[in-house]
């Protein structure tokens, strides 16, 4: 893809995740099945990662390549950054306890909704400043899978939103279940 590609499907993706958990009334917004994270928490959980990544883009590119170095392959393309992720999550990958997300009251689901639409926008506005060659030769470190160019890391931060969009529809499938 490329960052215009990158950038749209980010859009809507966050467009997508958002819409549906504001929708929810506040019984599905709260609902937690087998201590799952509740709908709120999915989506601070989404924006605390968010953040570190929009700090990260602000650096220079030299001090990006001083600090991460620079690739020395190809970046993988959407799909197989997927898969290794799916890997390390089932290897039991977790989140970091910086990303844990806290408890997010019903009453504050659009506040934060309209944040992570802010952090998207910083971030694809921050993506402009890279060439397509920067995405695939700059890198940064990811807590889980390791060092991964800008691209992966576009990706990964796509996917990541759905991964708990769709978390979020499967724990409350359980809901109905229950009813």
């Amino acid at each position: 893809m490329t960052r215009e590609e990158i950038s749209e499907k980010l859009v809507q993706t966050n467009k997508d995740f958002t819409t549906y958990i504001t929708s929810l009334s506040e019984e599905d917004y709260n609902y937690s099945y087998n201590d799952k994270w509740t709908a709120g928490q999915q989506m601070e959980h989404i924006y605390k990662s968010i953040v570190p990544l929009n700090k990260a883009l602000i650096l220079p590119k030299a001090i990006m390549k001083l600090n991460f170095g620079k690739a020395n392959r190809s970046s993988r393309n959407y799909d197989d950054l997927v898969i290794r992720y799916k890997e390390k999550l089932a290897l039991g990958g977790k989140a970091p306890s910086q990303f844990a997300p806290e408890d997010i009251p019903f009453e504050k689901r659009h506040k934060l909704s309209g944040n992570l639409t802010k952090a998207t926008h910083t971030l694809i506005k921050r993506l402009k400043k890279f060439t397509e060659e920067d995405l695939d030769i700059l890198i940064l470190l990811h807590p889980l899978l390791g060092k991964l160019t800008l691209r992966e890391m576009t990706y990964f931060t796509d996917y990541h939103t759905r991964h708990h969009h769709l978390h979020t529809i499967e724990n409350l499938k359980h809901t109905l279940q229950k009813n």
